[in-house]
């Protein structure tokens, strides 16, 4: 792993994108790393000089994925401090964010819900248990069932958000502008604010 860590952030961004990408399309089984070579143009021997296997780099994949949305997440902590509407829209916004900055992230990440391969569920379930404790973050706190109008069942209207917030960061590309799309975000939580 140091001999990775010691060469240049370009290439190493080349490989761990190339890697996030196919692993991301076509699940761990399926992907190759003669074919994660190519994409990062270099050899597929490198890639086991820096790695010694495939596991070993899906290994890598994972933590580094968690280390980067735990910092990040770190530096959006006033999340913390807001009301529940509030903090589903700060983290869509997040999630947003995360997904124009690091888009072969967000394809490995999606990916990883759906990854059965027994050699790396226990990797999975490392990065799962880090999306769930980001998730544990949006869920009602104490009290805040005040919120809603009498009969509304408040963990329907949380599980029907996280449904919501994840179409929204599931379809959202490139080419639509963050803002815009946190305008309509923000316009529909006010309306369930306002309604439930």
């Amino acid at each position: 792993m140091r001999k990775f860590l010691s060469l240049p952030q370009e290439k190493q961004n080349r490989i761990v994108t190339a890697a996030m990408t196919l692993f991301g399309e076509v699940g761990y089984k399926k992907a190759y790393i003669s074919e994660i070579a190519s994409m990062a143009g270099i050899s597929k021997a490198l890639i086991f000089h820096y790695f010694s296997s495939k596991m070993g780099l899906y290994s890598y994949l994972v933590y580094y994925t968690g280390k980067i949305v735990m910092t990040e997440a770190q530096e959006n902590r006033e999340t913390l401090n807001k009301d529940f509407f509030d903090r589903v829209s700060i983290t869509v916004a997040f999630r947003l964010a995360m997904k124009k900055r690091y888009p072969a992230m967000s394809i490995f990440m999606e990916s990883v819900y759906k990854e059965d391969d027994p050699e790396v569920v226990p990797d999975v379930e490392r990065l799962l248990a880090i999306a769930t404790d980001m998730h544990s973050k949006v869920e009602l706190a104490v009290g805040e069932e005040s919120l809603f109008k009498s009969g509304v069942n408040p963990q329907s209207v949380v599980s029907l958000l996280e449904k919501y917030a994840d179409g929204v960061v599931y379809n959202w590309n490139d080419s639509e502008s963050i803002e815009d799309t946190m305008k309509e975000v923000n316009a529909c939580l006010g309306m369930l604010r306002r309604s439930l």
